[in-house]
Parts: structure tokens; C-alpha cells; sequence
């Protein structure tokens, strides 16, 4: 019997973004390179390319193969630097005028932004700037950053970037293609990831280092926390505008949004998800006959609970990776085969079995009832689930689209309350400390903590203004002075 596991109950990726420098073949990739961060985001991809005179860009809903797999669109873009977005709307509609990367022509010249993450003061600051006469083409909050540089009186593009990014707050990486230049912009926290790639002398910028392995260019290093990286004919320069402070990169892009072939600090991703498994298994040894990872972003942790734990590895769940959108069924009796279309049980590893399930996060709940209740129908003795990571107890502001508060089950459930409500025989998470030795750290410094985890913890690292009450005006004055 095959049971839909919902999108809906999962966390959804923010963005991706590339970047290319100085390629004759400069569209098709940064085409290439976007198909690499697919996973990054699925709702639309766009393009735009400079030819030494002109700006050229194409933007569309849909996937990147979609639309940028014919030569004819690839020609329309011509140039020899460009730059992509992959994305996934946490911020604006899905509608085509928000899809990325967005572009103005400034007195300084053209200026196209692709931006990663989420700002957290996007509302009061367009408001303030609609109030001042600026006049919005989209809902995204990418506008509001080309608003911010249009407006400055600085007199060159770069001082007029840094003036806006001072006006800013929250997570965002960003490449930007002018006349003259592709620049890379990383907040001061490094929330959100950018790397630096070489292609041939041509350097490459973008959001995971396995866009780098599609186009055979190589890893150069990380840009830093609040690190501006200006790269021109002239080469590579590299300026630190914002006072220093500790990096604290999204520890989620470890745990679930990166590809796992990815490298980050040395790493695979991969490696770090298995990790992860192996820290649940130290921490909660389960009775089992078999651990079966929910498909497909259980899979590493379960294979480190394996190996830890001796229990055998199956594949107890297949999954059909051909279902696109479920059709819309005219009855209910013909509509209860819509949760039968991606997912079905192994049979020869569930029944009679203890079976202890692993997978990455719970979020809302109703898929992890809906897996436990699939595995407990193909005659499983036992069911058991294990979570490698802390429970979910807070939303994300940051570039992820996660539920409000009254949607996470775990910021008004205990995890016995949990477990009662998705109907396993035990439920289990791994702990932080846990959490932040499968990333290479003993346990999480309180004083001075190495990631960002407020999705665990309650810790914002900066602050949420549009969430906050108090004078639109006040606060963006206060903001301003701040440069």
C-alpha cells in the first residue's frame, strides 16, 4: 500500500545563487550551475547576463531544465559574465515579477541582484521607502536592497552597496552583476553559505560548493562572515565593511538544505548527516530488528545509526521519484488513491518486524503519523522513530520557510505528547550537544554559539523588527545612523 508523504509537512529550501566572471560561456554555466542547486528551490529560476554593452535576462516560473535546456534561450543571453537564482518563495508570492535575479539601471549603471535568505526588516524599510515616494515593481525583499543602493547619495556603485547593506538586517547572501564587476556579498553573521569557485581563471561564485563539481571548476575558499568580495579585470578584491563578530552559519544547511555531496569546513555533507545518525545511536540504543530511513533525507542518518547501533539497514520505504503534483480527483472515493501515488512499504523488512524508523525533523507531525501508520498496516511488531536533531520548537525568520509557532508540533507538545499523537511505541530526538558534536564541536558554547540554531533554541542572532512593535520611522532613523 503506497501513502503520500506531504511536502507540506516539511521544512522547504530558501535559495540558490550563482555567479560567473569573465566566461565565454558564461550563461550556459551559470544554467549548469543552477541545476546543481535545484534543490535549493523549485518555484522559478532566472538569468541575466552582461555582454560588455547590454544587460540580457530571462526568468521563469518552474524548474531550471524547463526553460533553460534550449539553445535558443541560452543565446538570447549573451556575455561573458552572468549570474542565476534558484528559488523557493519565503518572502513574496510565486509570482514571475518576484523571481530572481531582479535588475534597475542606477546612475551608476546596471545593477542585477540575486539574493539567498530573508530579511528581517524588508517591511518596515519599503514602507519607509513608499512613504519617501519609491515606487515597488515586486513583493520580494530583494527589491528593497535595490531600492536602498538606487537611493544613496554615495557617488560609486560598491560605496552605495555598502551603504544599504548597513540599512539591512537578518540573513542574506547576494552575487550582483554590474557594468564592470560580479560581487559577492555575505551578512555579517554568515547565516546563509557563499563560496568562491575558479573555472579556468574565470572566477565563479555560488551558494554550495557541488555547483563548482557540475562545470569542473574548482573550490577556492568560503567567502566570510561580512566579507564584500569585488571581482573586476583588474582580479580579485576583497573588503570588511561591518565590525567583526563570530560566524554563525545556519546549522540547517548541514542538517537538511545542502546537497549532501556539497563541502562545508572540509566536509561532505553527507558526512555530517551520518554523523548525526551516529550521535542518536550513543544517545538512545532502540530495541530493534531493523532501521529503515524515511526517503530520501533520512538516509545518512539512518546508515550512522547502523553502522553504530549493528541493527541492519533495509530500505523499508520506496519511493516513486517520477509523482509530480498530485491531480486534482473529482470525488472523495476516487480521491483517497491521491495518498497512494509516492510512497510504499518493503514488505520483506516491515513485517513481523521491530522496526525503528530515522529521519532528519518532525515539523508539523502529520507525515510522521502517516509513515508510522503505513508501517504499522505492512505488519510491523513495533514501531520506533528516531529524530536526528532537537525538536523544532521555533520558526525561522532567516530564509526558510518553516510554520508559525502553532504549527511546529513540538513548540506546544511534549515529546510524550508527540509520541501519543503520531501513535509510534517511541519517539526520540537527539539532543543539541548531540547535534553540535556530529558538526565537529564538543557541545554548543552558550556564551558564544557556533551555529545558528534558534529553531531549536529560542536564540535569534539578530534582531526581528518586523516583528517588533514601535515607530516605522524611529526605526529606520536609527538604522541609518548605524553608517
Amino acid at each position: 500500500m503506497q501513502y503520500t508523504i506531504s511536502s507540506e509537512d516539511k521544512l522547504h529550501e530558501e535559495c540558490g545563487v550563482f555567479g560567473v566572471f569573465g566566461s565565454p560561456d558564461a550563461s550556459t554555466l551559470t544554467a549548469l550551475g543552477l541545476h546543481a542547486l535545484q534543490h535549493r528551490g523549485q518555484e522559478g529560476a532566472g538569468i541575466v547576463s552582461f555582454d560588455g554593452e547590454k544587460f540580457h535576462g530571462v526568468r521563469r516560473p518552474g524548474l531550471v531544465g524547463d526553460h533553460f535546456n534550449k539553445q535558443k534561450v541560452i543565446e538570447r543571453l549573451e556575455g561573458s559574465n552572468a549570474i542565476g537564482h534558484v528559488r523557493y518563495s519565503t518572502t513574496g508570492d510565486t509570482i514571475l515579477k518576484n523571481i530572481q535575479p531582479l535588475y534597475a539601471d542606477l546612475s551608476t549603471g546596471g545593477f542585477a541582484c540575486a539574493h539567498n535568505g530573508n530579511l528581517t526588516n524588508a517591511s518596515i524599510l519599503r514602507d519607509h521607502l513608499v512613504s519617501e515616494g519609491a515606487i515597488f515593481q515586486s513583493t520580494s525583499d530583494t527589491e528593497t536592497i535595490l531600492q536602498l543602493v538606487a537611493r544613496s547619495s554615495r557617488k560609486q556603485t560598491v560605496d552605495k552597496l555598502i551603504d544599504a547593506l548597513f540599512k539591512i538586517q537578518g540573513a542574506y547572501s547576494l552575487v550582483i552583476l554590474t557594468n564592470k564587476k560580479l560581487i559577492g556579498v555575505r551578512d555579517p553573521l554568515g547565516i546563509r553559505p557563499l563560496v568562491l569557485g575558479d573555472l579556468n581563471g574565470a572566477p565563479v561564485l555560488a551558494s554550495e560548493t557541488c555547483a563548482f563539481d557540475i562545470i569542473g571548476a574548482k573550490y577556492v575558499r568560503d567567502i566570510e562572515n561580512g566579507e564584500i568580495i569585488i571581482i573586476s579585470e583588474s582580479g580579485i578584491e576583497s573588503i570588511k565593511p561591518f565590525p567583526k563578530v563570530n560566524e554563525r552559519p545556519c546549522i540547517f544547511e548541514r542538517i537538511y538544505f545542502a546537497r549532501p555531496d556539497s563541502i562545508v569546513d572540509g566536509e561532505t555533507v553527507y558526512t555530517y548527516r551520518k554523523n548525526l545518525g551516529e550521535e542518536l545511536a550513543k544517545e538512545n540504543l532502540i530495541d530493534a530488528d531493523v532501521v529503515i530511513p524515511v526517503p530520501d533525507s533520512g538516509v545518512p542518518a539512518a546508515l550512522g545509526y547502523s553502522q553504530t547501533s549493528k541493527i541492519p539497514f533495509e530500505l523499508g520505504i520506496i519511493r516513486n521519484h517520477y509523482v509530480g503534483r498530485t491531480f486534482i480527483e473529482p470525488t472523495q472515493s476516487i480521491r483517497q488513491f491521491g495518498v497512494k501515488l509516492k510512497h510504499n512499504a518493503n514488505l520483506s523488512f516491515i513485517k513481523g518486524k521491530k522496526v525503528l524508523l530515522i529521519d532528519d525533523s518532525i515539523v508539523r507531525g502529520t507525515t510522521a503519523k502517516k509513515i508510522i501508520k503505513m508501517i504499522f498496516d505492512s505488519g510491523a511488531k513495533e514501531v520506533h522513530l528516531g529524530i536526528a536533531c532537537p525538536p523544532i520548537t521555533h520558526p525561522d525568520f532567516y530564509g526558510i520557510d518553516t510554520p508559525d509557532y502553532n504549527e511546529l508540533i513540538a513548540s506546544k507538545m511534549t515529546v510524550d505528547e508527540i509520541n501519543k499523537t503520531i501513535g509510534c511505541n517511541t519517539l526520540f530526538f537527539l539532543s543539541l550537544n548531540g547535534t553540535y558534536k556530529a558538526m565537529g564541536h564538543n557541545e554548543r558554547d552558550d556564551k558564544n554559539p557556533q551555529f545558528t540554531d534558534h529553531c531549536f533554541t529560542g536564540d535569534y542572532p539578530t534582531g526581528l523588527l518586523d516583528r517588533e512593535q514601535g515607530s516605522v520611522s524611529k526605526q529606520f532613523s536609527l538604522l541609518s545612523e548605524k553608517n
